[in-house]
């Protein structure tokens, strides 16, 4: 399919509802039932024009994943300084992978993949050997932009670490480590 310069159009339809004697209409009401076949090849419709929209910059996307995925290669820009090595052949590939990365302090940790989309999206869950994650998650996610760009936002979440004895060193983890993360990350792309 050739994606046309305008994206797929949703119908209008009636509803009005009032809300603490407020009358509005809202004639996209229909978009919220999710299970609406109508809605979902709405939706559907819609990726469809998006992917069509953005299909050249998948290389970029990709390589830039790429750099992501593969823990080995995460050492050339690493904003934090906290990687030391990484084994090769740990690509990251699905939900539940776990790749394993020595600190700057000689910790091995053991990283628990808990969210995947190849090209789009990685997040993990740090660990050490034989326990359970310690509840700060490291995400990565990658959109394609109108501008012909890629936009990758980092976000580290220390939310559901608890362990005070981390909580230290997940302070010191700022915005300005994650922006050298991503200021590294897209110097490798020019």
């Amino acid at each position: 399919m050739t994606a046309g310069p305008t994206p797929p159009v949703a119908a209008r339809g009636e509803h009005r509802r009032e809300h603490h004697g407020d009358v509005v209409d809202d004639p996209y009401e229909w978009l919220r039932d999710k299970d609406d076949p109508a809605v979902l090849a709405h939706l559907e419709a819609e990726n469809t024009w998006s992917e069509a929209r953005t299909a050249h910059l998948a290389p970029l996307r990709e390589a830039i994943f790429e750099e992501i995925a593969d823990p080995a290669r995460q050492l050339a820009w690493d904003g934090n300084d906290n990687l030391a090595s990484s084994a090769s052949g740990q690509r990251v590939r699905a939900v539940g992978d776990v790749f394993v990365t020595t600190t700057t302090r000689g910790n091995d940790r053991y990283n628990h993949v808990v969210d995947f989309e190849e090209g789009r999206r990685i997040a993990w869950r740090p660990a050490a050997q034989g326990q359970a994650p310690f509840g700060h998650e490291w995400r990565w996610q990658l959109a394609p932009t109108d501008e012909g760009r890629t936009l990758v936002t980092h976000t580290y979440d220390w939310r559901e670490l608890t362990d005070e004895s981390r909580y230290e060193r997940a302070r010191s983890t700022t915005e300005s480590n994650l922006r050298a993360s991503l200021d590294r990350l897209a110097a490798l792309f020019g």
